[in-house]
């Protein structure tokens, strides 16, 4: 039962993932490394080094993706933001190596209002931008998320 619940939710999440319109991608990759960084911060504290690295390894892949998708050559702003991207990913490695909650604080500090901009950009676009296809909840009717509207995909 459990293996069934699990792969229904790993379906839903790929689904959730193919089906986002680029701006909900985006929203999807900062609520993530919000959760990445939140997780590994802890982690760290409490010298739980296993667990603290795999969330900064998952970060360090989703700031490498943002600065890899990014196209400076389309905004002004977008060559800065590289940059801050490339600070990150030196935060991450540091608190990696080093075992530095605070490096991994600032991280957070700097990817938050970030990632609420991102969403007010996002929540701005018109609808038509929004996916035409919603993938349906995993676990069906009565499933909490589903009746709440919460996107299971970051968590």
């Amino acid at each position: 039962m459990l293996n069934t619940a699990a792969a229904k939710l790993s379906a839903y999440n790929r689904d959730s993932v193919l089906s986002a319109s680029p701006a909900r991608l985006l929203t999807m990759l900062y609520d993530r490394l919000v959760l990445d960084l939140t997780r590994a911060e802890e982690a760290l504290r409490a010298e739980a080094w296993p667990t603290a690295w795999e969330n900064l390894r998952h970060a360090d892949q989703i700031v490498a993706e943002l600065a890899s998708s990014l196209k400076v050559d389309l905004w002004d702003g977008a060559e800065s933001l590289l940059q801050l991207y490339g600070y990150l990913a030196d935060l991450i490695v540091a608190g990696t190596i080093e075992h530095d909650a605070d490096k991994v604080r600032e991280a957070i500090e700097l990817v938050e209002p970030l990632q609420a901009a991102w969403h007010e950009a996002a929540a701005s676009l018109p609808a038509s931008t929004a996916p035409s296809i919603v993938p349906a909840s995993p676990f069906g009717a009565g499933d909490p998320a589903a009746e709440t509207g919460r996107d299971l995909g970051v968590a």
